[in-house]
């Protein structure tokens, strides 16, 4: 029995390790690891490395060809622990491949493990960024690619349709009306979030592909500035 219940274990252990991503890591120097409360800061895609970055080495993620557990926010959490056990206090993105409909599910990224002295200067705002003297608000819409690629909807705010959401796309957004709102897609399904427009603030919608009966049903998140921002820039949309 004992032996049955070991074998059983294992064959666990191999299951879950296989359902996350490959991590491969290269270390060309290192300091003390970082508290793991301590934030690790993402400089997205399009971001500037800052020039007094130190590069201590590099962080590839992959896919196992079973791996299920690679959505973007696990990747990233995955590079962060390799960026604090060498002592890295940011990573920068420098290849971002997102799930395709023919090919991987996950997200595939490489990025170097940074240490730099002063990361308030490139670290994006908790809080949504404010913008003065603009009498609009900015919504960005994005949408990695993956599951429903064939699937695309329009994405209305309120009565208005504001673009047409296709699998791997971003864009960015004027607004110029403000108060209380919702916004919605339909496929098979609606789906909606409501949006508390003010000029001057800068908004992240999260968009996506739920499985449905027939063609899927749309996914819509609203972000946080800090999350939002990483994800927007992380990578480089069809569209562009």
């Amino acid at each position: 029995m004992k032996k049955i219940l070991g074998v059983l274990m294992v064959y666990v252990l191999i299951s879950l390790s296989s359902c996350n991503p490959k991590i491969s890591t290269s270390i060309s120097r290192s300091y003390p690891p970082l508290d793991y409360q301590q934030e690790v800061v993402v400089i997205g895609l399009d971001q500037p490395e800052p020039d007094n970055a130190e590069v201590l080495g590099q962080v590839k993620t992959g896919d196992t060809g079973f791996s299920t557990n690679c959505s973007y926010e696990v990747v990233i959490d995955k590079i962060k622990l390799e960026a604090r056990k060498a002592g890295g206090n940011a990573i920068k993105v420098i290849e971002h491949k997102t799930p395709s409909a023919m090919g991987s599910s996950c997200h595939r990224i490489t990025a170097r493990i940074l240490r730099v002295e002063n990361t308030e200067s490139f670290t994006p705002e908790v809080e949504q960024e404010l913008l003065l003297d603009v009498d609009y608000a900015i919504l960005n819409v994005y949408r990695y690619g993956g599951a429903g690629a064939m699937v695309s909807y329009d994405l209305y705010l309120g009565d208005s349709v504001i673009c047409r959401v296709k699998n791997n796309y971003k864009k960015t957004i004027l607004i110029k009306k403000d108060g209380l709102n919702t916004l919605w897609a339909r496929t098979e399904a609606k789906s909606e979030v409501p949006i508390d427009v003010k000029m001057g603030k800068t908004y992240y919608l999260r968009c996506g592909i739920t499985i449905g009966a027939f063609v899927g049903r749309p996914k819509l998140e609203l972000i946080d500035s800090k999350t939002g921002k990483a994800e927007f820039e992380s990578f480089r949309a069809k569209n562009q």
